[in-house]
């Protein structure tokens, strides 16, 4: 510190005895030198100055600094050391974080950053001067520039994004800084990237094309992937922003095979268990899930989502999941997400569902993976997001799966399996579903419910589910003993509104369910007593909704085959018990409460606390279908409860009724003719736009004509009057416009007989060409005829030879004198060759 005040002494220059000068005066005497000091080192002192008394008095030298300092970065481009230190005054200046010398200033306020950030970025040049100092290679400049524009995306993000996407290879400057040698750089880099990235999609997109993906990957095996640092989950949560809630990016990430590199990463060591997940290890993992769960979450596009779900079942990345799941040693957060990712990888997808359907846990006796986790969802002991994650593994397991629903309607039935004491799904949900805990209720009710979502047939199959009663009492079926458990008064209310949603969706489209409902005994009376209590309590006002829901639902999915319990009977005794207005307000208390609007948001299932965990989501989209209709329904009806229908109305109401029909009729024809009217205008419109077109182009020709006989005519006339002198006028006479007319004339004739003649020569000399290359051939097909004839010759004349020689030897001796014999050197009468000629 004596340093520092020594070297801002010698900037500053000594002070008189007894008169210490403020912060304010310090920083303006710095501001001046900067401003007005003609010498380099200098200016350079004074910003050494600031920077240092940047982070004590940051109010000061960000109001009265922040133009000298932009001054510097515009004009001292050269000096790397005065750059770097205007650039980590301003970053001082503009940071969010609090530094420990201004702890104790009470004039900093929390958001200080964020003011100057504004100011700084009023001139949008300010933004482009220093993006323009990524391309220093300084270390020095360079990473005091990324963390500035690092703390200005922080403060301002979206001003920020919209500023780098319009200055000139913004993007692709720090995608190119990934490539450094330097790890700090690059991994400041990543940090910005990460900044930047969040919640536009225009930047996720050129982010992911300047090949990030590749440059990321490569980054996160360099540093020892899941097993790394903190640069691998920096890389990951950037993975993460550019994929989520971006189908473009997800179907480039699919594409590129990068979901196969992301299977290997899954891939535990096998002396993970004896060495133990690190915090850095968890948190990796947790990003790594995150990335799957981006790729493949409901809220994405279905086509994506598919495709996602299908590469990863080929790559074997479902199976590395599985087998987090079946490894020893997990913690427990990995754990849960872990199940999370599975569901969203199954849900909908029938072969990855049966693929995690044929997981066998390793215990003893071996049991499929999907009882193991029914049997943690059901324990009360376990964590609550891992059931929660358990439950929501479940219902996506069966999400859109009828061979998955009938395999848990089946253990519920009677069989003659040999193997009574194995353990079931069916079991297990049963024994939650009675047991004394009131979330293992909640979630038994819940699991039982998706499996008949959609499944009439297994609805009706479910009647036939019989339990045994102590005391050797007949048994009872489960919709007798779901009921006889909800008017007990000791079931909890969370454990009332699990079996409300299980008998509503049971109900729904079920005639033969809403019949053994009413066959119950007391269930009609409890549901009216309900609905004619008072209570006050918010969670009774949702129970009493529910309970007018499933009263809706007899007499909607009721097929009238009971006597006394029929649509009209129920009706009135609405009508007379609750009242039609009553009973509409009641049923409407669902969508008023909070969890309503909290379960319809998603379909997994998210709660800080178990009192959360009221409402599903299949039941809320149930209850959004039918709401109306219900309420509609029992508005139908008189005190007498007979169903209000047009033949039931008096004459009045009835022609009434018949006259805003013949309007409605009317009001259809003249919008049925609007319409018609509409398309015949449309296509006239595309027909005029047509002609437009090219009345355009036309228009565009003619005046390139123009322009081009204007320039040809401006250089006649130009030629004109070199010949007449520099006497004449400025205004040219009739006769010189006429000759140089003519003479343009003679030009356009001229160039059109020489464009003929070339013409003419062209096709000449194809003709000629033509004429060589038959030329051409003839003659290499004569030199084909003269060698065949040679070789003939050549055959012709061995074969000569060869009979001479035999004639020589077999002709018989005439006379004792031997024939006469040419000597050597003379010629024989008679030539070789002339008996072949």
């Amino acid at each position: 510190m004596e340093f520092l005040k020594s070297g801002i002494k010698t900037v500053l220059g000594s002070t008189e005895p007894g008169q210490q000068p403020s912060a304010a005066e310090t920083v303006e005497k710095l501001v001046d030198r900067v401003y007005s000091s003609t010498l380099l080192e200098d200016r350079r002192d004074a910003c050494r100055a600031l920077k240092a008394l940047s982070r004590k008095y940051r109010i000061e030298v960000g109001a009265q600094g922040m133009p000298p300092l932009v001054q510097v970065l515009q004009n001292d481009g050269q000096d790397a050391e005065i750059i770097s230190y205007a650039l980590d005054t301003l970053c001082n200046v503009v940071t969010s974080e609090e530094f420990d010398e201004e702890a104790d200033n009470p004039t900093v306020s929390v958001n200080v950053g964020e003011q100057f950030t504004e100011m700084f970025i009023k001139t949008p040049e300010h933004v482009t001067v220093v993006m323009g100092y990524l391309d220093e290679y300084d270390f020095r400049v360079r990473r005091a520039a990324i963390q500035l524009i690092t703390s200005l995306i922080s403060n301002k993000t979206r001003e920020l994004q919209d500023l780098i996407l319009v200055s000139p290879m913004g993007v692709s400057k720090l995608m190119d800084l990934l490539t450094d040698s330097r790890e700090v750089i690059r991994n400041d880099v990543l940090l910005l990237l990460i900044e930047l990235t969040k919640g536009n999609s225009n930047i996720q997109k050129i982010v992911a094309f300047e090949n990030a993906f590749d440059r990321l990957f490569e980054i996160v095996r360099e540093e020892g992937c899941s097993d790394g640092g903190i640069v691998v989950e920096d890389c990951l949560i950037l993975l993460l922003n550019l994929l989520k809630n971006n189908s473009s990016n997800q179907q480039f990430f699919k594409e590129g095979s990068y979901i196969q590199r992301l299977a290997p990463m899954f891939e535990l060591s096998q002396d993970a268990e004896e060495v133990g997940w690190s915090p850095q290890k968890v948190s990796n993992f947790h990003c790594l899930l995150q990335v799957v769960r981006a790729l493949v979450t409901p809220s994405n596009q279905q086509q994506v989502v598919a495709a996602c779900q299908r590469v990863m079942q080929k790559s074997r990345l479902l199976h590395a999941l599985c087998e987090i799941l079946m490894s020893s040693g997990v913690p427990p957060d990995i754990l849960t997400e872990t199940i999370n990712a599975v569901a969203e990888v199954v849900r909908g997808d029938r072969d990855n569902q049966d693929e995690w359907g044929r997981v066998m846990a390793p215990s003893n006796p071996p049991r499929p993976v999907i009882v193991v986790l029914l049997m943690s969802m059901i324990n009360e002991k376990q964590l609550l997001a891992l059931r929660c994650a358990v439950l929501y593994c479940f219902e996506c397991f069966l999400y859109r799966n009828p061979d998955g629903q009938r395999a848990v309607v089946q253990t519920l039935l009677p069989s003659s399996a040999s193997d009574v004491s194995a353990l079931s799904t069916g079991q297990l949900l049963c024994t939650g579903l009675f047991s004394t805990d009131a979330l293992a209720n909640w979630f038994s009710a819940v699991a039982l419910m998706h499996s008949l979502v959609e499944n009439v047939a297994l609805k009706e199959e479910l009647l036939r589910v019989l339990l045994a009663t102590p005391g050797g009492q007949r048994p009872i079926t489960l919709l007798e003993q779901c009921t006889n458990l909800m008017q007990q008064e000791r079931y909890r209310l969370q454990s009332k509104v699990g079996l409300l949603m299980l008998l509503s969706l049971w109900l729904a489209h079920c005639p033969g369910a809403v019949k053994a409902l009413l066959e119950t005994q007391g269930t009609m009376a409890y549901l009216t007593a309900q609905l004619c209590s008072n209570e006050h309590d918010e969670r009774e006002f949702l129970v009493q909704g529910m309970c007018a829901f499933l009263m809706g639902l007899c007499i909607q999915f009721n097929d009238n085959s009971l006597p006394g319990q029929k649509r009209e009977d129920i009706s009135q005794l609405i009508i007379k018990r609750i009242g039609q207005e009553s009973f509409c307000s009641k049923l409407a208390e669902v969508s008023r409460h909070e969890a309503y609007s909290r379960a319809c948001k998603q379909a997994q299932i998210r709660a800080k606390s178990a009192g959360e965990l009221l409402l599903d989501f299949e039941y809320c989209k149930l209850y959004k279908g039918l709401e109306a209709l219900i309420a509609k329904l029992v508005s139908g009806f008189d005190v007498d409860g007979i169903e209000l229908t047009e033949l039931t109305l008096s004459s009045e109401a009835s022609a009434l009724v018949s006259q805003y029909k013949g309007i409605i009729r009317g009001m259809d024809a003249q919008i049925q003719a609007l319409q018609q009217s509409s398309k015949e205008l449309e296509q006239e419109n595309a027909e005029l736009k047509e002609k437009l077109g090219e009345e355009q182009s036309l228009k565009a020709q003619l005046l390139d004509q123009n322009t081009l006989l204007k320039a040809q005519l401006g250089a006649s006339t130009g030629q004109v009057q070199s010949a007449q002198g520099a006497e004449s006028t400025p205004t040219a006479t009739e006769e010189e416009l006429n000759a140089a007319r003519y003479q343009a004339n003679m030009y356009f004739a001229e160039n059109i007989r020489l464009t003929k003649e070339l013409e003419t020569l062209r096709q000449q000399l194809s003709a000629e060409k033509q004429r060589a290359d038959a030329a051409q051939e003839s003659l290499a097909a004569t030199q084909k005829d003269q060698e065949d004839l040679l070789e003939l010759l050549a055959d012709q004349e061995a074969k000569l030879t060869r009979y001479e020689e035999v004639d020589t030897s077999n002709a018989p001796p005439t006379s004792n004198v031997a024939p006469s014999v040419p000597a050597a050197g003379e010629e024989s009468p008679i030539p070789s060759g002339s008996a072949s000629r």
